[in-house]
């Protein structure tokens, strides 16, 4: 059996779910099959590093003496917005050495700026995702996926999508069933697709400074399955539907229709993470009407079909 090397790079103001979450994920797969990896931490010169929340780690070695990894971890945090520049050369001699390279959070930032994502698709937490594509136009930053997969090169959105990868990375070097046990046993889901969105429909948009708007954001999000086209919306504000898709637009930053369709999306998501229910039933509860409908919205948006979103998650089988 090959034991592969993660190598997790440690510096200040490091973000500590970055480094714990996936460094758990590997430990749990050491520990159910032993001799699979080797997880090793390393800072600049061997000395603890203090987290951004004040958690002191205290790494393994220091980087200049640290093995050539089959896995080279590099978390986010505070510390990669102005990174010391020994880190950054660091990277860039000892990136290209690993097999595999892997970012979660702002990692990705301290990798680009050591030239090893250019030409690659990545992804990184969302706040920080412009910032990326401004200051390395080489790379292809895409902000909403938790995680991409772009041949030797790994990266995740903010903080817990690192453990989302890294089970996904145990999976793809072990198997789906050494995954699902250390995902039950850290209690999250095996596993959320990588081309999920990073956050809801909520929180990726804006709420409406005016009482009508929010009012009717609140009806949509309570009632996926009811009326919800412009006019109907409208009238529920009391405005013109013209009027409304304007204010709408203005004041959430998205139109009317593409909010109800992130609300639906996410509704029917919800449901097949969490109940048994039929995907018919969940297409009529989503407001989809048609199961070939939600179907073709989950086809576009997170490219796996219902049915396939619910077996990545592993619930009790649908009656």
């Amino acid at each position: 059996m090959t034991q592969r090397t993660v190598l997790v790079v440690l510096f200040d103001d490091v973000q500590s779910l970055d480094v714990t979450g996936p460094l758990e994920v590997f430990a749990g797969a050491e520990s159910h099959t032993p001799g699979t990896y080797r997880i090793r931490t390393a800072s600049l010169d061997g000395a603890a590093v203090r987290t951004s929340s004040g958690l002191t780690l205290v790494p393994d070695l220091a980087l200049p003496d640290a093995p050539v990894p089959h896995t080279l971890l590099v978390p986010g945090g505070q510390g990669t917005r102005g990174p010391d520049p020994r880190l950054t050369d660091w990277l860039r001699e000892n990136g290209p050495r690993a097999e595999r390279l892997v970012s979660v959070c702002t990692g990705a930032i301290l990798l680009a700026a050591a030239g090893l994502l250019d030409g690659h698709r990545v992804t990184t937490h969302w706040a920080y995702s412009d910032t990326l594509a401004r200051d390395h136009p080489a790379v292809d930053v895409e902000p909403d996926p938790i995680y991409i997969r772009d041949g030797r090169v790994a990266t995740s959105a903010g903080v817990t999508a690192g453990i989302d990868l890294a089970l996904a990375l145990v999976e793809e070097d072990l198997d789906r069933d050494v995954a699902l046990t250390i995902a039950r046993h850290l209690v999250v889901f095996l596993r959320r697709p990588g081309n999920q969105a990073q956050f809801s429909a909520q929180l990726a948009t804006q709420t409406a400074r005016r009482e009508p708007l929010r009012e009717v954001q609140q009806w949509i999000t309570e009632h996926p399955d009811g009326d919800l086209g412009v006019e109907s919306l409208a009238a529920r504000a009391r405005l013109s539907p013209r009027h409304f898709a304007r204010a709408f637009r203005a004041e959430t930053g998205t139109t009317p229709g593409r909010y109800v369709d992130r609300v639906r999306l996410e509704h029917a998501r919800r449901l097949l993470e969490d109940t048994t229910d039929g995907v018919e039933e969940i297409s009529r509860a989503s407001g989809y009407g048609t199961p070939e409908a939600m179907r073709r919205a989950f086809v576009r948006t997170l490219g796996a079909s219902p049915a396939e979103y619910r077996r990545r998650f592993h619930p009790v089988p649908a009656h």
